[in-house]
């Protein structure tokens, strides 16, 4: 039952992940008269054109898992080898803690890492000033 769980909640934060954010385009004339289709088109030059530049969508991600799973193993070994002292056996404790406590750190750092941060900072400004070039109005991101 607890590895359903985790298969379960591990599937949902990668499906998660896999979902980019984009621009949300206020339907100005110009939307209107090129159409859903084109824009999407546009979008994915304006995205291009922002990577060939050297703006990243990400930012940091990889190295903020990795760090999420270190600090989470850390905090896991300590807490396991304060429960096992208590129980006579801080070793297997602390290899316990720092097992669950790493996995955690994954997960969390996952769900954070890629649910919840923006594009950078540098990719959106690119992307929005291309939009505009061609003559859309970006109200957001989401």
């Amino acid at each position: 039952m607890r590895q359903k769980a985790l298969c379960i909640l591990g599937g949902s934060l990668l499906l998660t992940a896999c979902s980019t954010a984009h621009p949300i385009l206020y339907p100005n004339a110009h939307l209107q008269s090129v159409g859903k289709e084109v824009a999407e088109q546009d979008l994915e030059t304006c995205r291009q054109m922002a990577e060939t530049a050297g703006a990243e969508e990400g930012n940091g991600k990889a190295g903020r898992v990795a760090a999420g799973t270190a600090v989470g193993a850390g905090v896991g070994a300590a807490s396991g080898a304060v429960g096992g002292a208590i129980s006579g056996a801080a070793g297997r404790g602390s290899l316990i803690g720092a097992a669950s406590g790493a996995v955690w750190g994954l997960l969390t750092g996952l769900y954070y890492a890629f649910a919840g941060s923006p594009p950078n900072q540098a990719y959106t400004n690119f992307v929005n000033r291309c939009l505009q070039e061609k003559g859309y109005e970006v109200t957001g991101w989401q």
